[in-house]
């Protein structure tokens, strides 16, 4: 598709989004505003990335599509509100880009490697804050994210700026202490210093996922899928045997968990 076509696709898609919004439109796209597209938001976003796990071109295709589709109603309502538009949008972000690759458009020394170009945009973005607010090295994680994806966020930026342990080891040993330190405040019954050493120890291990090349939050769902999937299994066996969960012993159930994991081993190793 030549880029007239790509323009002419956008301005169909703005026209399309303008006929909702407007006097004759759907009732339900009237109502929304910013606030109220929120959860549609991310939802979409979730979406985005099953398919980019499901690795289907088609699905993927059609959730980005979703996705844009939330860029262009939030760029339309703005627009009526008299705050900005969708080529605003466009041009913001395409003058962003040019702005943090200097090594590509404007002639700087090309950074030795990806750890220096990281370095480099970060160092870009804490000065292109102009807002008056502290500013930090770090960027703006959005509170928002998943903890765990925010946590592995903020190390990731903190060690491209040098502060982080050389090795992993360290990393180990760090985990380990925030084990004792849990331990000891469990012990304790104080609930809050509890958690605060909980936290802690949650902390150090995404940071260990970053030092195994691991990404936490998306590890989890893994593990969580696993958890779902070999808890289905013991239901089944248990409702061909006529029996129910508050029915069998807890020997019963670790049992049918033990044939789960073996089935999976196998399913992992068979050709």
């Amino acid at each position: 598709m030549s880029r007239k076509e790509t323009e002419q696709k956008i301005g169909e898609l703005m026209d399309v989004m303008a006929r909702l919004r407007g006097e004759n439109g759907c009732p339900w796209d009237k109502e929304q505003t910013h606030l109220s597209l929120k959860p549609c938001l991310l939802e979409e976003a979730y979406e985005l990335l099953d398919a980019l796990d499901d690795g289907d071109p088609q699905r993927l295709r059609d959730e980005l599509g979703d996705v844009l589709l939330q860029v262009v109603f939030h760029s339309q309502i703005a627009m009526e509100q008299g705050n900005f538009t969708l080529q605003d949008v466009i041009s913001q972000l395409t003058e962003k880009i040019v702005r943090r690759h200097p090594y590509v458009f404007a002639g700087e020394p090309l950074p030795q490697d990806t750890e220096a170009v990281l370095k480099q945009r970060l160092e870009i973005k804490a000065r292109e804050k102009t807002d008056g607010a502290a500013k930090s090295a770090l960027g703006n994680v959005p509170k928002g994210m998943p903890a765990l994806a925010r946590a592995q966020s903020i190390t990731r930026r903190a060690s491209h700026l040098g502060f982080d342990w050389p090795t992993i080891d360290p990393v180990w040993g760090k985990v380990e202490e925030e084990i004792a330190e849990l331990k000891n405040a469990a012990a304790s019954g104080d609930k809050a210093r509890t958690g605060e050493e909980l936290g802690d120890l949650l902390f150090s291990l995404v940071n260990l996922a970053r030092f195994l090349d691991l990404e936490a939050e998306e590890t989890l769902a893994r593990t969580i899928d696993r958890f779902t999937r070999r808890f289905h299994y013991i239901e089944t066996k248990l409702n061909e045997t006529g029996k129910s969960l508050d029915q069998s012993s807890l020997e019963e159930m670790d049992k049918l968990w033990e044939e789960a994991k073996s089935i999976e081993a196998r399913e992992k190793t068979s050709p």
